[in-house]
């Protein structure tokens, strides 16, 4: 067992629900170079796991009062020192991340108890549902210190629209939780010490679901996203419906229905190798 202070766990459930936590409480779980290492190293171990069957659901959340400060405020005075390909090279570690997580195969939840500033925003976009608490803040805040939130924006801009990204991006005013809730950035916002129960009541539908017509139809949203009309993209569609018909699960699926049952894939069964909960390796100590 290594020694070596980690930011961040990995924990998966009897049920296939993998926890994904930030844990820097102390300093409102902003990130640096050394939490988006370790964040890299969990999603690469969740993309294999999810593609195998032994992830059925990601929930994203954090330790302590905030969600996330962005970036780390230690790490903002090295950027200060790096040349223009160390300040490429940190940015593609993040895109990365970003990438990482929004092209995971299984359904994502972020569970948000407080502040988003900065790159934080671009976590929760960058799931499939967020569910907040009352007291949760979001907050596009680069331009406040002459930065750009670049590498978040598509996600982003993809949730609210290209309209409210001009007006939150340029003028970086905080955004509270309902209004969050109207522009797409939060799909549901409860009372503050509710948020728990609704993080459960999400992860208990989203579990109701085929976990393999929930990977099917995630990666037929992004596909339709990215070419919504075309004889390609009807085609598309035609298959993956007609492949989930004839499969073992849609068969059960099916099946379930018309005997009036539950189908087989919401009874819990234990994962094969519950190994996301090892810490993955730590990234290199930061230049000074």
């Amino acid at each position: 067992m290594s020694d070596t202070p980690t930011y961040s766990r990995l924990d998966l459930d009897e049920r296939g629900v993998a926890w994904l936590t930030l844990d820097r409480p102390e300093i409102h779980n902003a990130f640096d170079d050394s939490l988006i290492a370790e964040l890299n190293a969990h999603l690469e171990h969740l993309h294999a796991a999810a593609h195998r069957g032994e992830v059925r659901v990601v929930v994203l959340g954090s330790e302590g009062k905030s969600f996330s400060a962005g970036a780390d405020l230690g790490w903002m005075k090295r950027m200060v020192e790096y040349d223009f390909e160390g300040n490429l090279a940190d940015s593609r570690k993040l895109s990365a991340l970003m990438h990482g997580l929004d092209t995971l195969p299984c359904p994502t939840l972020c569970r948000m108890q407080g502040a988003a500033f900065g790159g934080a925003v671009g976590l929760a976009a960058c799931c499939d549902l967020v569910v907040a608490s009352e007291k949760a803040r979001f907050c596009l805040s680069e331009v406040k210190i002459g930065l750009s939130p670049a590498v978040i924006s598509p996600y982003v801009q993809r949730a609210i629209g290209e309209r409210q990204m001009r007006r939150y991006a340029l003028t970086a005013e905080v955004i509270d939780a309902p209004s969050a809730q109207d522009l797409g950035l939060a799909h549901r916002v409860v009372p503050h010490d509710d948020l728990d129960a609704a993080v459960t009541a999400m992860l208990d539908t989203l579990l109701a679901g085929s976990p393999q017509a929930q990977r099917a139809t995630k990666a037929l949203l992004a596909d339709v996203a990215r070419d919504p009309d075309s004889d390609a993209t009807r085609e598309h569609t035609c298959r993956v419906i007609g492949e989930l018909r004839v499969s073992e699960e849609g068969q059960e699926g099916l099946t379930s229905f018309f005997e009036k049952r539950r189908p087989a894939w919401t009874q819990p069964s234990a994962p094969e190798a519950p190994a996301s909960k090892e810490q993955p390796p730590r990234a290199a100590e930061p230049r000074s």
